[in-house]
């Protein structure tokens, strides 16, 4: 929305002029078109602001927008020669430039307003000398210009200024619209039938010519494209000195420079940038990493350090940027699991959390992921003992590849760090060891703090060995042998100590979890959370864990099961991933889906449900074979009830039936293998193994053969892997 842009440029000369011949409707405040009258030499301050709202354009318009030049906000025609359209929308195309986005048409248009009559006379004589006007009801303006009827339009379009910058241009126009637009060019260029104004195909440039302009912007959405060679700083400097030329000449130059330094750098692999699409790089290239630690160990604090590239100052500044409610940020306690996006370049580079243009902003996720070509999610998870089952759920949903566990490195690790170390062993997550906070921490207590970590590591249930990581060769070395291993970095959120070892050893893990082989299966997607957008309706985010789907009107999914173990059918009519719309989503991905429902069904909505392109069924039964783990001493019998966490499905379930596998198999002393009590039945104790027969106790849940479940009463008491289940 432009209303004033400062001085008008000195070839204009009808700036007297009443602008009030309508060409297009009135601007609106949302969507993805812009209304711009004039940009002459905007400032520095000017320009960023110019950015932010061109980006917001581009959300708006899911990465596409329009910009009208020579336009008042209220669809009148600004009246301006060719010469000020033009260096406007050569402003307009830098800014697409410095946001990842390119100029894929430009259409210059004239005659769609004419002068009549000497302007300067008529401004001076005012209405006085003709009064069969007013009684039309037209005042003296309507006499100097009008809509053009009498002779054609004039629409030519123009070769954007950064048209052969782009040595992948996957922004091109579709042939429909050029089709159109050649229609639309022709038609109007014609004269009217019955005038004898001749046919005009080329562009006036005197100031007697008024000019609009119609820009059609689309962003790249690949992490190919890099940063813009004329930044927005140095266009604000020369303003419009820099000619169409000079661009171009420092445009080659940057792009020599680049060929010289890559060809220097090549050895026996291309270094042109592989092709690959957002949607690849949230599945196949996403490494998804649950962080787990005491609640002093600054968990959110790490994470806001790697994720805005910005160092803590030791009072919470880097935790309050991610954290999500208020009494967090007061407390410093997470209390919820959130997820944060950490991108990186296909070098290895990370990608700068902090807005180049929107000064003391951090990086949205669509934005990380457009640049990235490897993301890693990193999950934010509860270190206190009062959120500890908020943890276990999110690591048992949370399709981890790997787990970092943080230790504050002036105090030793507490019983809640050897529980979070016990729980992602026993979902056989490989686990990466963070001490943190080791600026000015005595060499005392690092070195017993170390001593107690590792003892719990080389614990039989646990079964790593440590290894320090204190070189880059020494990444290389563990990476392959992470199943017995546990690397151990030491780092600094406020001095920077470790973060570049530990950001090489995130961009190197390999990818654990093969969701892309399931893509061949049904279609699968766990519900994580709910939400009801106004205009949009239900919105539900999650996981796929299996099978893909295009969204649409035509795309019937069932949701549920509800309470009464059935299942709603709905259509799924738009998807988001990592807030990016798209219209296809794939097996390991996490997204958005918009159901087309009814109020009422609306309110059947909740967390642990599935959405599932076939028929589905629930089930309130199922049999699982499981483990009980070592530990502080429980006795599980017939009648057990515990809190089962199966992915997201959390309930409670009872024990109904109990039959023991492989007694002694692992040589336990009588107290802790499980016997059978004649009075009360087969008896499990820790350390011991059974096949279980469980029943939901409140309502029926969607359950697989194969998935893997962890069973607790306050803390985990065993794991194990469900082999059956009995349908409704």
């Amino acid at each position: 929305m432009e209303k004033s842009t400062g001085a008008l440029t000195p070839h204009h000369s009808h700036a007297k002029l009443k602008r009030s011949v309508k060409v297009v409707r009135p601007e609106k405040g949302d969507g993805n078109i812009e209304y711009k009258r004039q940009l002459y030499q905007p400032s520095s301050t000017r320009l960023r602001s110019l950015a932010t709202q061109m980006s917001y354009r581009l959300d708006e318009g899911h990465g596409s927008c329009i910009y009208y030049i020579g336009v008042e906000d209220d669809g009148c025609h600004s009246l301006l020669d060719y010469t000020s359209v033009s260096e406007s929308a050569r402003v307009l195309e830098c800014i697409a430039r410095s946001l990842n986005s390119i100029v894929c048409s430009k259409v210059m248009i004239q005659n769609e307003v004419i002068l009549i009559g000497d302007c300067d006379n008529e401004t001076k004589e005012g209405t006085g000398g003709n009064t069969s006007d007013a009684n039309n009801g037209e005042t003296a303006d309507a006499h100097i210009y009008k809509n053009n009827v009498e002779s054609g339009i004039v629409r030519l379009e123009e070769e954007p200024l950064f048209k052969d910058v782009f040595h992948n241009n996957d922004c091109h126009v579709e042939d429909e619209k050029e089709e159109k637009t050649e229609a639309t060019a022709t038609t109007s260029s014609s004269p009217t039938h019955g005038s004898d104004t001749p046919k005009k195909s080329h562009l006036v440039k005197d100031s007697n010519s008024f000019t609009r302009c119609e820009i059609y912007i689309r962003r790249v959405e690949t992490h190919m494209l890099d940063a813009s060679p004329i930044s927005l700083v140095e266009l604000a400097k020369n303003g419009s000195t820099l000619s169409l030329s000079t661009y171009k000449k420092k445009i080659d130059e940057n792009n020599e420079k680049e060929t010289f330094e890559e060809t220097k750098q090549v050895d026996n692999e291309t270094k042109s940038k592989p092709e690959t699409s957002i949607s690849e790089t949230l599945s196949s290239r996403n490494i998804r990493v649950a962080v787990v630690g005491n609640v002093d160990a600054g968990k959110s604090t790490l994470i806001g350090t790697l994720t805005t590239s910005c160092l803590d100052d030791g009072r919470g500044r880097s935790r309050t940027a991610i954290m999500k409610h208020r009494h967090e940020i007061e407390s410093g306690r997470t209390s919820t699991a959130t997820t944060h996006l950490m991108g990186f370049r296909n070098t290895g580079e990370p990608i700068s959390g902090k807005d180049s243009i929107r000064t003391n902003k951090r990086k949205s996720e669509d934005e990380i992921a457009r640049e990235s070509y490897r993301i890693v999610t990193l999950m934010d998870l509860a270190g206190h003992e009062k959120y500890l089952k908020t943890t276990i759920h999110g690591v048992s949903s949370g399709m981890a590849d790997y787990s970092m566990i943080l230790v504050n490195s002036r105090h030793p690790p507490t019983h809640m760090t050897q529980h979070h170390l016990n729980l992602c062993c026993s979902f056989g997550i490989p686990t990466i060891v963070v001490f943190t906070k080791t600026d000015g921490c005595p060499e005392h207590a690092l070195k017993n703090s170390k001593e107690e970590l590792f003892k719990l590591l080389r614990a039989p249930d646990v079964g790593r060995k440590p290894f320090a990581i204190r070189k880059e060769q020494d990444i290389t070395t563990c990476l392959g042998k992470l199943n017995t291993l546990a690397p151990v970095i030491e780092t600094s959120c406020v001095s920077a100590d470790g973060l570049g070892l530990l950001r090489k050893l995130l961009f190197s893990l390999p990818k654990r979890r093969r969701h892309e082989k399931k893509s061949s299966r049904a279609f699968e997607f766990l519900v994580e959370d709910i939400f009801n957008v106004p205009g949009v309706g239900a919105v539900v985010s999650g996981f796929v864990n299996a099978g893909e789907l295009s969204v649409g009107s035509d795309c019937n999914v069932y949701v549920g099961p509800t309470n009464d173990g059935t299942f709603l059918k709905t259509v799924a009519k738009s998807a988001h991933i990592a807030r990016i719309h798209t219209g296809h989503i794939t097996s390991g991905q996490s997204a958005c889906l918009a159901f087309s429902l009814k109020k009422e069904d609306r309110l059947k909505l909740r967390r642990g449900m599935v959405v599932l392109k076939e028929s589905p069924s629930s089930t309130r039964e199922f049999d699982a074979e499981i483990c009980v783990l070592k530990g502080e001493g429980t006795t599980i019998r017939k009648s057990y009830q515990a809190y089962v966490h199966i992915l997201n499905v959390r309930q409670s379930a009872f024990a109904r039936k109990i039959e023991i596998v492989n007694t002694n198999a692992f040589g336990l002393p009588p107290s802790h293998a499980a016997h059978n009590d004649d009075d009360d039945g087969i008896v499990l104790r820790p350390g011991s193994r059974a096949k279980v027969h469980f029943e939901f106790a409140q309502r029926p849940e969607y359950i697989r053969p194969g998935m893997r479940m962890l069973f607790r009463d306050g803390r985990v008491r065993g794991v194990g892997i469900i082999t059956g289940i009995q349908s409704d």
